[in-house]
């Protein structure tokens, strides 16, 4: 079982460089604008992968009653998956989920 550090911070997004605010519910992990992560966590919230690359969005799967966005680290290579938010630009999520067909 996965430890989990709620660390919602506000956030310049390193990829479309928009402002990025408190999501008031849980961890933020993933920029709502562009999709795009920063590979630092090894337990959601703990900010403790050294590895700081960036976690491209390349695919949407199912999860319970919501998505998971599929990343690949564009630095070590290494797949991850975050949790939709509720603010995340669902014609992104669309453009994205035509990736896994």
């Amino acid at each position: 079982m996965k430890q989990f550090f709620k660390n919602d911070n506000e956030f310049i997004c390193e990829y479309c460089e928009k402002l990025v605010s408190k999501l008031n519910y849980t961890t933020r992990d993933h920029c709502p604008y562009c999709l795009y992560s920063k590979h630092v966590d090894i337990n959601p919230g703990d900010r403790a992968n050294e590895c700081r690359g960036p976690l491209k969005p390349i695919g949407i799967e199912k999860y319970k009653n919501t998505y998971k966005i599929l990343y690949k680290c564009e630095k070590c290579g290494q797949n991850h998956k975050n949790i939709m938010a509720n603010d995340d630009d669902m014609n992104i999520i669309i453009e994205i989920s035509k990736n896994n067909s």
